[in-house]
């Protein structure tokens, strides 16, 4: 019985142990736990005081992005406008300038005309080098022949004939007549020679025969009485370019 009670003295002593070192080690942990959350506290703070100086640096960043992006509009905005003037400037001159050139080219068509008028040259030097052009635009066929002051004589029909211009293609021959001062009689001795001209070539009676009477210009009273006796008039249209002046009238009526 000694025994057991020795032995059971031993074993409170030992459980008084273990509960001292269970409070002794309870005791500290709660010390650790007190440091910890002291520890995760000034983390937390720390990460706060952080946070707000990233935002702030942000909003300040994007403030400061906020007014370059200000600026390189407004730099942008004035650059277009610049650049806008400078381009309706250019487009100013550039009009100025074809104004000029077309002035200038008109100008130029009246003296060489004046000049190939005085010198006797008007069909060489205008009216022909217009014609090919012209014509092949206006009836869509390739000259495949053109001649230059031809001159015919057939001595069994007792007739003759001088024709400024002659050209031929697939399906119309084409008979110009050139006058520097055109007048309305001009356009009766004209139909006399296309008659002349079909005797003189029955080679092109198959092909229709286009009557073309050309000058440097023409007055309105003029065009309106070549149209109506089916004769197309080639001149300077304004002083800009050698066309045909009538072409509709004629081919529509």
């Amino acid at each position: 019985m000694k025994d057991f009670k020795d032995e059971m003295k031993d074993f409170k002593d030992e459980m008084k142990d273990f509960k001292d070192e269970m409070k002794a080690a309870r005791k500290h942990s709660d010390g650790e736990m007190k440091d910890f959350k002291a520890e995760m506290k000034a983390a937390r703070e720390r990460s706060d005081e952080e946070m707000k100086e990233f935002k702030d640096e942000m909003k300040a960043a994007r403030e400061r992005s906020n007014g370059e992006m200000k600026e390189f509009k407004a730099e942008m905005k004035a650059a277009r406008e610049h650049s806008d003037e400078e381009m309706k400037e250019f487009k100013d001159e550039m009009k100025e300038f074809k104004i000029e050139m077309r002035n200038d080219h008109k100008e130029m068509n009246k003296k060489w005309g004046d000049l190939a008028n005085k010198m006797g040259t008007l069909v060489e030097d205008i009216i022909a080098p217009a014609f090919r052009p012209v014509v092949e635009k206006y009836f869509g066929e390739e000259i495949t022949f053109m001649g230059v002051n031809v001159n015919k004589k057939v001595k069994s029909l007792n007739l003759s004939g001088e024709f400024d211009i002659v050209g031929v293609s697939a399906s119309y021959v084409f008979v110009v007549d050139t006058k520097s001062r055109p007048q309305r009689e001009y356009l009766t001795d004209f139909q006399k020679q296309l008659v002349s001209f079909g005797k003189l070539f029955p080679e092109y009676g198959h092909l229709k025969l286009i009557p073309i009477f050309a000058s440097l210009r023409f007055e309105k009273a003029f065009v309106a009485e070549a149209s109506k006796r089916k004769i197309y008039l080639l001149a300077y249209r304004e002083w800009e370019y050698m066309d045909i002046l009538n072409f509709e009238a004629v081919s529509k009526g």
